[in-house]
Order: C-alpha cells, then structure tokens, then sequence
C-alpha cells in the first residue's frame, strides 16, 4: 500500500534519491505521489495523480527529502490528498502509511480549537495535532512524540522539518533505516528500495521513533522519550537486481521463475523442517493464516497438514479471524505465509498469539520483516524481488513450503523433496513448450470477454482454482466465481446455462470421478467446459494438457491459471504488472 521514503546524504541530490526511492516502491501499489525537500531552510514540495515520473526537476536541489506513494483511504486520488502534507506555517510536511482509527473524534477536537483542513484526509489530522503540541512543546520531535501517542490504529510517519530534520515513527506499519556506503541515511517502507544503496538497515519495532540530523541518528521510545541504542543488520538485498530482462511484464517473468523457487523451497535444511514438524505434531491446535493470494496459500497449507500430516489444522483469513482471537494461546502453533512479512491483519492476529506464548512459524520473502521477528520458525522464500502487483511465484513458494512442511510431519520429508525437484523439472519443461503457452494465450483471448467466469475444483485444487479466480479478477477486471465441485448443486447449479464459461483443473486423485460428475451437470445445462488435466474427458468441450505430477499437481496447476490471467489482462490491454485500486503490501486494516 502506502509507502513511504527518506534521503538525507551529500553525495545524491534528494531529488532523485527519493523518486528511485518511490519507483522502486511502486510494486506496493498507489494511486498517487508526492516528494519534499529542503532547501536554504524551506521546504518545497511536489505532488501529483497517477504513475510516479521520472523527473522530480520542479523542485529546488537538495541533499535532504521525503516521499511517498498514497493507495487512498481516506478521501478522493487528488493532488490535494496526496502526500507530503504541508504545516500551516511549512515549518514542516509530513507524510503517513496507516489509518488514524480515532481521526474524526481528534479532528473534532483540532476543529473547535479553530484549526482548518485543506485535504480530505486521516493524514492532516497528524499534522495539526502536532502543530497544536508545539504551542507548549519544546521542539518538534516531543511534539512528534505526544501527538503520535494520541493515534490509534496502525500508522507509520515521516516528518520533514525546515532545518533539514527528518523524524520518523512507527506503530504497525513497516519502517526501515538504511546507512549507505558513504554515510547518507535512507529512511523508507522496505529495504528492497534503498537495498542498492546501503549496507547496513535498522528495523524500527513497532513504539520507536528515529530522529536524522546532520546524518547522525537517535532512536528513542515513543511512550517514554527514553534513548534506545540501535541494532544494525547486514543488508541482504544489496545485490539483488531488478530487470523484467527480455519479457514484456514482471508477471510473466515471474510466472517463468516457478521453476526456480521451487527448487529455493527444497534447499532449506531439513533441521528447520523437522524441528517445525515436530512443534506441529504436539500442538493444541494448529492454524495457517493469510489474507489475499496469502489466504489461499494458508488454505492449500492445512490441505496438505490434514491429508499428509493428519494434522487438524484449520485455515483463517486475517481479517476475518476475529472469533479465534480467544481461542488462540500457548500450545497453539500459527503458520503464516507472506510476500512482505507486514500484512496488517495477519499481523494484528500474530501479535496477540505471540503475547499469548503461541507459537508462530512464518514463511516470508522480505528480509527484515515484522512477521519474521514476531516468529519462532523463521522460513525466507528467497525467491527475489516480486513486483508485479499480482503476486505469482511467490504463491507457487508459499504451497510448495507449505507441501514439505506437511511431508515433514508425515515423516516422509525425503520423499516430498523428491516430489518437489521432479515437480520443478515438468514446470520447467511446461514453460518452454512453446505450442502449451500458444494455447493458453489462445484460450485467454476467447476468456477475456466473457462477462462471468465460473471455476470448478475439488480437493487438492479447491484452493488452486480459488486463486486462479483471483488472478483473474485482479488482471482482467472479469467476474469469476470459484464454486468447490461438491458444492455446485446446493447453490451454483442456477448460473449454468448456454453461453457460460467454466474452468476446471482436474488431477489424477481419489476425487478426480467427483469433479467429472460436476462438470457432467453444468454441461447437462448448456455451459461449456474448459479442462486442465493430464488427461481430456469427454465432458471437455476444450482441453489443456498438463504433466501428472502426482502429490503436486495441484502446484503444477496454477501455472497455466496464472498464465491464462495473464494473457487475459494482455488481451484486455490491461496495467498488467500494476492493476488498478489494489496494492500488493496491505498494511492497513
């Protein structure tokens, strides 16, 4: 979602270090931008609706700036929404990731003390409240302090002063310090947007705030002011790079690197997967949790616990997850799977099981990470920077982890990773036959048009089709619908009629006849029938092949889904690797 940066250095103008900053922030998703610098003790600032430019030249050279993509909550895509937010007086301009829970009973407040609001914002109730602190605080980062006191919610700031200050704060929503190789100072909402920059990153906790002056940092703690020393780490990312290469969208790269993190996920040492099959096997209860394409993957995750760990693990969305808030405590184990390790809602729910002494196994690509440091069984993806929006290789990760974890409390750990290295090699060979891509996009070209999509899967591909209908909903803007098999005829059954779509993924399994039997009905109603399995069926009026790769085939199945959305948003002539209104880091609530 919002994301938020800072420079302060003598060896890059701050104009350009700040907008880097927020391109290669861009793949959190936004819908509008803004940077502010300082300059001979003023502070301008320049902000703008859409796409983050590539030239930041309206405002005056700088060696000090903050920044920040807005994915608008509160009020209208506007310049005057956008963020940084000026002071009435711009002695300083602030921007904010978050959502000020209490922020209309605060702007009451500020309201009857005869302050004004320019934007429709929860943002500039921040700014006032700290404008109102300075009348009897004694600088600006006390006032900083008890305003931020005053927030509910989970918010993270970033404050520009006019002698060249920058302060930052959080509470919930991500924020790292990066030190470079010349001593600049990079404030921002991830490391992998200053990661090329600097070589060492301070992870703020939640309750710390940081002060930048003359490039020499203060950390303190925000409920009592007190000075804390920082805890520097190795920055990971430094070298990593970012380049679509020779494809014509992130997605469909990273669609083709499937393969590859496949093979990160049998890596890992058997040791991590043993010691967490073991915390499974003795638990209370078990819990995956995810929100989004994370969701599904938590899903597929106790899918696997049940059927190969017979483990009674129970699947919850983040944000839905409200009712096992007093059931959840110790004996319990949460597993969490993450593209950034920040996911506000999965985040609120881990918060309260690690009070709890619960015990919380995360699978995360972003170093650094909240999740990460809330963890017990700590798993990276090391997959590499995922930036399209819509998230792909990073799913394939995630079940594919969440497959051998599962393999691991069946005691069969030697034969999953087996099955995974083979489940690699067919993925590989899947995307290079070039005739199997041709008919995907061929299929996605009749797809795209289609006002409603319906979806039919069972059993290891309940979760599979679930997230190709996310996929799809996310690139094409189509309706699609993902109807469990056994389910159609209590409610479904009603939709199917001449002229309707539906997909299916079929696997080589114990409910293979049971799917069959589904897609006999709706065909019995005039709908037609798009099949992707390793073998055709009669009842397919078209038919995609597919390896039969066993216990894994579910995995194999998201490939041609995630294909087929993919060309489904290229048809459409769509923003592939940035869809509009969604954001791919939800760091709100």
């Amino acid at each position: 979602m919002c994301g938020i940066f800072g420079y302060a250095g003598e060896t890059r103008d701050a104009r350009e270090a700040v907008l880097e900053g927020l391109q290669r922030l861009e793949y959190r998703g936004y819908d509008s931008w803004g940077i502010g610098v300082v300059s001979n003790g003023s502070i301008s600032v320049d902000k703008h609706v859409g796409l983050v430019g590539n030239d930041a030249g309206v405002l005056p050279r700088s060696h000090i700036g903050i920044g920040h993509t807005r994915w608008a909550t509160h009020g209208k895509v506007t310049n005057e929404n956008a963020h940084p937010h000026y002071a009435s007086d711009r002695s300083f301009a602030l921007a904010h990731n978050g959502i000020v829970e209490n922020a209309p009973a605060l702007k009451s407040s500020l309201q009857k003390d005869g302050f004004t609001f320019i934007s429709e914002t929860d943002t500039e109730v921040i700014v006032r409240l700290i404008e109102r602190r300075m009348r009897k605080a004694k600088t600006l980062s006390e006032a900083i302090r008890l305003s931020f006191k005053d927030l509910e919610g989970r918010n993270t700031i970033i404050v520009l002063a006019q002698d060249g200050d920058i302060i930052a704060a959080r509470n919930g929503s991500p924020l790292v310090l990066g030190i470079g190789t010349s001593s600049e100072i990079y404030l921002s909402s991830d490391v992998f947007s200053c990661a090329p920059h600097v070589k060492s990153i301070l992870v703020l906790d939640n309750g710390e705030m940081v002060t930048v002056r003359n490039r020499v940092i203060s950390l303190s703690k925000i409920a009592t002011g007190r000075t804390v020393k920082p805890v520097f780490e190795k920055n990971l990312l430094k070298d990593v790079t970012v380049s679509k290469g020779s494809y014509d969208h992130y997605m469909l790269k990273e669609i083709y690197e499937a393969p590859f993190v496949i093979r990160q996920v049998v890596k890992e040492s058997d040791a991590k997967y043993l010691a967490l099959a073991r915390a499974i096997k003795r638990a209370r209860r078990v819990y995956a949790i995810g929100s989004g394409t994370a969701g599904a993957a938590a899903a597929q995750m106790a899918f696997y616990l049940r059927l190969y760990g017979h483990i009674d693990a129970k699947e919850l969305i983040g944000a839905e997850a409200y009712e096992y808030k007093s059931l959840i405590g110790k004996g319990d184990v949460l597993i969490a799977p993450s593209q950034s390790g920040e996911t506000a809602d999965v985040l609120e729910v881990l918060e309260l099981a690690h009070a709890r002494k619960a015990t919380i196994a995360t699978f995360v690509n972003m170093p650094g990470s909240m999740m990460t440091r809330l963890s017990d069984h700590k798993f990276m993806a090391n997959a590499g920077p995922e930036i399209c929006v819509m998230s792909t290789k990073i799913f394939v990760s995630q079940i594919a982890w969440g497959y051998l974890v599962a393999k691991a409390a069946e005691g069969k750990l030697a034969e999953g990773k087996r099955n995974l290295k083979k489940l690699a090699t067919e993925t590989e060979k899947l995307l290079a036959n070039k005739k199997f891509v041709a008919e995907v996009r061929s299929h996605a070209s009749r797809l795209a048009h289609k006002e409603h999509l319906y979806l039919l899967g069972k059993g290891q591909n309940l979760q599979i089709i679930r997230e190709g209908m996310v996929k799809i909903i996310e690139g094409s803007y189509v309706h699609a619908h993902a109807i469990p098999a056994g389910d159609l005829k209590h409610y479904a059954i009603t939709l199917m009629a001449p002229g309707v779509s539906v997909i299916t993924a079929v696997s080589n399994d114990e409910v293979r006849a049971s799917v069959l039997n589904a897609i006999h009905e709706v065909r019995a109603r005039g709908a037609s029938v798009f099949g992707i399995a390793p073998q055709t069926d009669e009842n397919f009026d078209e038919f995609l092949a597919v390896p039969d790769t066993k216990e894994t085939s579910a995995i194999l199945n998201i490939i041609p889904l995630q294909l087929l959305a993919y060309y489904m948003a290229v048809e459409l002539d769509h923003n592939v690797d940035k869809p509009r209104n969604i954001a791919k880091s939800v760091t709100v609530k």
